[in-house]
């Protein structure tokens, strides 16, 4: 069977074009930057009370607590992103 093109071709300009959704950002990052930066320091205290050879060990909940840094370092980031925005397009 032979396929057919679109009729309607696509300009080539919609990743140039596209708009993010700055109120749902604001919201998911307003949410999470205060989420994980309580996780990050729950997992540090966790790994700082843990015993040496308990379970979880204390290096996975290092890495934890590194991952919710990271993670809470990625949503301020993108607070501060979507509020420069917002005052400029809004």
């Amino acid at each position: 069977m032979r396929t057919t093109t679109p009729r309607r071709w696509r300009s080539g300009t919609e990743p140039s074009n596209a708009r993010s959704d700055l109120k749902l950002r604001y919201l998911l990052s307003l949410t999470f930057t205060p989420l994980f930066a309580l996780a990050t320091a729950a997992f540090a205290v966790w790994a700082a009370n843990s015993p040496a050879y308990g379970a979880p060990s204390r290096g996975t909940l290092t890495g934890f607590a590194v991952a919710c840094g990271l993670l809470t370092l990625f949503a301020a980031v993108d607070l501060v992103v979507v509020i420069r925005r917002r005052r400029t397009e809004l």
